[in-house]
């Protein structure tokens, strides 16, 4: 009997070795061990906290198209812009499908749209959002008004803090959070409310969760899916944070009257209500993810990015002077910012574009997948392959930007000093799954970032040591927690 199970094991083993070779023309990378792929090369501790300098290890030994194992699937990494338009713009419908990701997919069962398998029902969800958002003002002046009452609300409490260092990022948070909250829910939220901080935080929480180790294991082997490890603690994360949008979607649902949109959620509603809509996506379950989706894409990076901006501006002063001075000259006493300003406040605008760029907060984009066997230069991209773009890669090309690996604002400006994007700019990505919210997104990073640098000079509350700008991975690129010093400025 013993002989038999060391022959079952043994089996097995070559089994998994057989099937770890790489098929043919599959782009190269280290060679994976059975079962574990590359965790270990990676570091399963250290690996996790930040694989970024990992991958660019990779890229020297493998080239810009590599293949790693992070389990028993392969992900196809690009690394470097040429392979990027190819993926993303070139040939974007064969690779805009999703991976399969059980934990994902347990939480979003296939729906919404971030997530969701290219196809129907995607395309459906998505234009709908999209002409709804529209509706709502997205890239108008309506929303412009709306982010910047909401910037009124931050400025206020930041000067109610202003005695004493604080975080600002509690604050930014709940603001940017507030503002898809009342494009979705038609409300917005005080900022000492306790349900919007708890919903902040589990969402905080769960990023955590999803790039860790514990959401590997429960991908890859099935037998640990029903123990009580971690990732029991992200989906009761997602059971409360749905419970949150559940109540109020049966609010809007007692309230909602035909014909009549007041937010979002009541223009999907009336959706509901159509003839026409038998034998599509929209249901109610649909909209709970849609939702969903809206408030994870709509708050994280947007509200991250800003903290990045606070903690740039007070290890550059001189930078944060310039933006200041330029606004100061051309803006003058004017109270009403308006988003057009931006056109002439090149030098801002640079800065913004320089922080989404350093920061890189989504490094590694979301993953693609292509929905047919596809070839990629020489290689063969099996369908159904994960395909990862390494933003934070090109972002930091040495061959593509003036000075890649420090914050400059030089690198969105020409010699006359006007501002310009260079193609290797991809923070919302491109191609058919470009960030539905990019227009929102940008907006809000303009409109509060010099909301706040109007009324405020920033600086490091600690003279004795130097802001530390170490990037710390948990899905998205967040600086440490850290403390602002606050002044109230008198603009000239």
């Amino acid at each position: 009997m013993a002989v038999f199970s060391w022959l079952l094991v043994l089996s097995v083993i070559l089994y998994y070795f057989g099937k770890r070779g790489r098929p043919k023309d599959f782009p190269p990378g280290p060679r994976p061990l059975p079962f574990f792929g590359n965790v270990f090369q990676l570091g399963f501790q250290k690996g996790f906290r930040n694989p970024l300098k990992y991958l660019q290890k990779l890229t020297k030994q493998f080239g810009p198209v590599i293949s790693f194992y992070p389990g028993t699937k392969p992900i196809v990494f690009i690394q470097d812009l040429r392979f990027a338009k190819e993926v993303l713009l070139t040939k974007g419908i064969e690779f805009a499908g999703r991976p399969d990701n059980p934990i994902i997919d347990y939480i979003n069962k296939k729906k919404g749209i971030i997530m969701a398998p290219y196809g129907q029902a995607w395309k459906e969800q998505r234009r709908f959002s999209l002409m709804v958002l529209r509706n709502f003002g997205l890239g108008k002046k309506s929303m412009e008004e709306r982010i910047l009452a909401e910037a009124t609300h931050l400025i206020q409490a930041f000067t109610e803090n202003i005695k004493a260092p604080f975080d600002p990022f509690c604050f930014t948070d709940r603001a940017v959070m507030n503002i898809i909250s009342s494009i979705v829910f038609g409300k917005r939220f005080e900022y000492e409310d306790a349900t919007l901080r708890n919903v902040l935080d589990l969402l905080h929480q769960s990023m955590k969760l999803l790039s860790g180790p514990w959401a590997l294991l429960y991908n890859e082997v099935p037998l640990l899916r029903r123990l009580p490890l971690p990732h029991k603690t992200l989906f009761e994360n997602f059971q409360n944070i749905s419970a949150f949008y559940t109540k109020e979607l049966d609010e809007h649902k007692a309230t909602f009257v035909p014909g009549e949109h007041r937010d979002f959620t009541h223009a999907y509603l009336d959706k509901l209500q159509k003839p026409e809509k038998k034998g599509l996506s929209f249901d109610d379950e649909n909209l709970l993810i849609v939702v969903s989706d809206l408030f994870l894409a709509g708050s994280e990076t947007t509200a991250r990015t800003l903290q990045w901006g606070l903690l740039y501006m007070m290890a550059y002063p001189e930078i944060q002077e310039k933006c200041q001075q330029e606004m100061d000259a051309v803006l003058r006493n004017n109270a009403c910012l308006k988003y057009e300003d931006r056109e002439r406040l090149p030098y801002t605008n640079a800065v913004i574009h320089e922080i989404l760029r350093f920061s890189s907060v989504v490094p590694l984009g979301v993953e693609h997948a292509s929905i047919k066997d596809m070839l990629l230069s020489e290689y063969l991209i099996p369908k159904g392959t994960e395909v990862v773009i390494n933003l934070h890669s090109i972002h930091h090309d040495e061959s593509l930007w003036k000075s890649p690996n420090k914050f400059d604002p030089s690198n969105f400006l020409n010699e006359e000093g006007e501002f310009v994007k260079p193609e290797a700019f991809l923070a919302f990505s491109a191609g058919p799954r470009v960030c539905l919210g990019e227009n929102l997104a940008r907006m809000e990073l303009f409109l509060f970032f010099t909301s706040m640098l109007r009324n405020f000079q920033v600086s490091w509350p600690d003279e004795s040591s130097a802001p530390d700008c170490t990037p710390q991975f948990h899905g998205v690129l967040a600086p440490l927690p850290f403390k602002v010093s606050l002044k109230q400025r008198q603009q000239k």
